[in-house]
């Protein structure tokens, strides 16, 4: 494998006559990587797709080739990629429909605004894993019929299908009004009664650990019921029942669906276990009274899943944020904070109340800036990545707090050149920072420099476009193939080592 020529197939500076040269020498993995150019022009495309075959599902994929330059008996997979894109012709998917290829037929069923005629053909497919993926996809009337197929892998299809009418979900809850399934996946391959092994030896075996038949086709059937319980199409009443179902995977699905009446809700918050608990957390049906019982749950999960839901009270979530790990990220609360709540929060006794402030982007200047001079290092490493902040303020955090923010203020947009090589020389050295300053825009030639130190950084400088262009040279025969791949992709290369480097 040439790292070379797959890093100067992604560059963007590679003239054309260069992308020509490569196309002319590219094996499979080679188109792949020229293939996803968004500067092909159609003829490239069309060579390229001529020469690997297996380029053309992603060329048409990306729009770069027609239905005029697709054959559907030589080229199937292309052209099930533009009927995918609703670009095909109709009368590909009747040949398709024909193919000797289960697999290619699946494809096909997934394809939207198939002629009548395909979709009457893939229904009575021989093949049940092509009639189960036009359940998955096909319209409310083409899913109520699916939905009384003989085999329960189909009805399992149609039960995840969010077009699938309401009144046949609740059916494949319950079973009434259907008739009852003759086949699943398991009775198909062994003889019942059986229980799959969850440790089982043979490497051919596709079955899902534990399932089972004894006739009833059990796990098929409770795998229906999952699927039916996390579609949001299936009505809230024929849901409600399962709150107290012995089995803890129906009640984790029922658990995050957002229609739920508070006596579900509430019978929920007290199941044995853990994981459905923190899904309802996270709830937006679970009301306030509610979240503030959850709030005491000794379950560490159950009350960082209840500081992202979107309506917990302040209170509560500056009283979690206190206790519990709730992740790096802007929680949707504090991004709904009205102004008012805001000021609130800015002026906080308790750190973590304003640590989580801290996180939101586009606050007004004078809070920002009170933030960024806080005392405590966890507020000021959340303010740190704040738009606006200027250089002195972003200088006086790394003298305040040193290395406990030193990797942050790498993350601001508006770092100016002169701090991130000074980031790059701080003592220790932080090699968060370092990455931080490889992605940077911002970034030197004697910042990228010092990042090549870092072997995660080194990657990321070898294809900044800052970096000098004698040093990229030097990369391309750098023992890290990552390194090299970055290097030959830098559009900084000059067009002469460009053209040496192409066959």
């Amino acid at each position: 494998m040439n790292h070379v020529l797959f890093g100067l197939a992604a560059n963007e500076a590679l003239p054309s006559d260069l992308v020509d040269r490569l196309i002319a020498v590219a094996d499979a993995d080679l188109g792949h990587v020229l293939a996803g150019r968004a500067d092909l022009s159609h003829a490239q495309a069309v060579s390229l797709a001529s020469r690997v075959a297996g380029s053309a599902v992603r060329l048409a994929h990306g729009g770069h080739l027609t239905a005029a330059d697709i054959d559907p008996v030589a080229q199937p997979l292309a052209a099930l990629a533009l009927l995918d894109a609703r670009a095909g012709s109709p009368e590909w998917a009747r040949i398709l429909a024909a193919d000797p290829s289960h697999e290619h037929r699946e494809k096909l069923a997934a394809c939207p605004e198939l002629p009548a005629d395909v979709v009457d053909t893939l229904a009575a497919d021989a093949d049940v894993r092509v009639v189960a993926e036009l359940a998955l996809w096909t319209t409310p009337h083409r899913a109520a019929v699916l939905a009384r197929h003989p085999h329960a892998e189909v009805r399992r299809a149609v039960a995840l299908n969010e077009a699938t009418p309401p009144a046949v979900l609740a059916a494949l809850l319950t079973g009434e009004g259907l008739p009852p399934a003759q086949h699943c996946l398991v009775c198909d391959r062994e003889a019942t009664p059986f229980v799959h092994d969850p440790e089982c030896p043979r490497l051919d075996c596709d079955l899902m650990p534990g399932a089972s038949c004894d006739g009833s086709h059990a796990s098929t059937l409770h795998d229906i019921r999952h699927a039916a319980l996390g579609n949001p199409a299936t009505p809230t009443e024929a849901v409600t029942g399962f709150a107290d179902h012995p089995s803890l995977s129906l009640r984790w699905a029922l658990a995050a669906r957002p229609d739920l009446p508070p006596e579900v809700c509430r019978r929920l918050a007290t199941d044995p276990h853990s994981g459905v608990r923190a899904d309802l957390a996270g709830n937006p049906a679970v009301d306030e009274a509610l979240i503030r019982t959850l709030a005491d749950d000794p379950d560490h999960e159950v009350r960082r899943s209840l500081a992202h839901h979107p309506h917990v009270p302040l209170d509560v979530l500056t009283r979690l944020a206190a206790t519990t790990r709730v992740g790096a990220t802007l929680l949707p609360r504090i991004a709904a904070a009205t102004p008012a709540e805001v000021e609130e929060l800015a002026h906080s006794p308790n750190p973590s109340a304003r640590m989580l402030l801290a996180r939101r982007r586009e606050l007004p200047p004078g809070i920002r800036d009170r933030l960024a001079q806080d005392p405590d290092a966890k507020v000021v490493k959340s303010i740190a990545g704040h738009p606006g902040l200027s250089d002195a303020h972003l200088r006086a955090m790394v003298d305040r707090h040193g290395v406990r923010v030193v990797a942050k203020v790498a993350t601001n947009p508006e770092a100016t050149p002169a701090l991130l090589e000074d980031l790059t020389r701080h003592e220790p050295v932080v090699h968060k920072a370092l990455r931080e300053v490889a992605r940077h825009r911002r970034a030197t030639a004697p910042a990228l420099r010092a990042c090549l130190a870092d072997r995660q950084a080194r990657p990321l400088a070898a294809g900044h476009p800052a970096l000098p262009p004698a040093t990229i040279v030097e990369l391309l025969t750098d023992t890290d193939w990552h390194v090299v791949e970055a290097a030959a992709a830098n559009p900084s290369l000059r067009l002469t080592v460009l053209s040496d480097l192409v066959p």
